[in-house]
């Protein structure tokens, strides 16, 4: 009689394991609230970021902050400055520095249109938010345009106009 194999199965992994948020792209890692504010956001570009591997671990973990952050044009290339990436907490000396200038990467083509539009007055590089997709970093870029101060009262009042209207339809369904 021949021998029959028996093999031990490894349960399967339930497929509702909870995975974090930022790492799976899910939810962005950082979002610069303040660019939309301070700009008008003209174009936006998507760009992959050149990291070092305590600088990824950082993101994921939601140390990283784009409040002063700028892109610049230089020499063909774009780099990403000021964007504060905090170091890892499980680093050692091999840990990166949080403020050092890092490579964005865009295609030939989109950094000639961004060399001739930012060569414009008034036009600059502002990163607005860092998310993953597909386990990549990625930065949106967008082509700004500074606001005056009296922008800055004239958007505010639009946006509470447009709430108070949302407000006054939801009054108008519920009752």
């Amino acid at each position: 009689m021949p021998r029959q194999n028996v093999h031990q199965i490894k349960p399967e992994k339930p497929k509702n394991v909870k995975r974090d948020p930022i790492a799976s792209g899910d939810r962005d890692a950082a979002v610069n609230r303040a660019a939309s504010h301070n700009y008008f956001l003209l174009e936006k570009y998507e760009a992959g970021v050149m990291l070092r591997g305590t600088e990824v671990k950082s993101i994921r973990s939601g140390l990283c902050n784009l409040k002063d952050a700028y892109g610049i044009v230089k020499d063909g290339e774009v780099w990403l400055l000021n964007a504060h990436i905090g170091p890892y907490a499980h680093g050692n000396i091999f840990n990166h520095e949080p403020l050092r200038t890092r490579k964005l990467l865009l295609n030939k083509v989109e950094i000639r249109k961004l060399i001739g539009k930012t060569k414009q007055r008034g036009l600059t590089l502002i990163p607005t938010r860092v998310y993953f997709r597909n386990g990549k970093a990625k930065c949106e870029l967008a082509l700004a345009k500074g606001k005056q101060h009296w922008d800055k009262r004239e958007t505010e009042r639009k946006r509470d106009a447009d709430k108070e209207a949302r407000e006054a339809v939801a009054r108008g369904r519920k009752g």
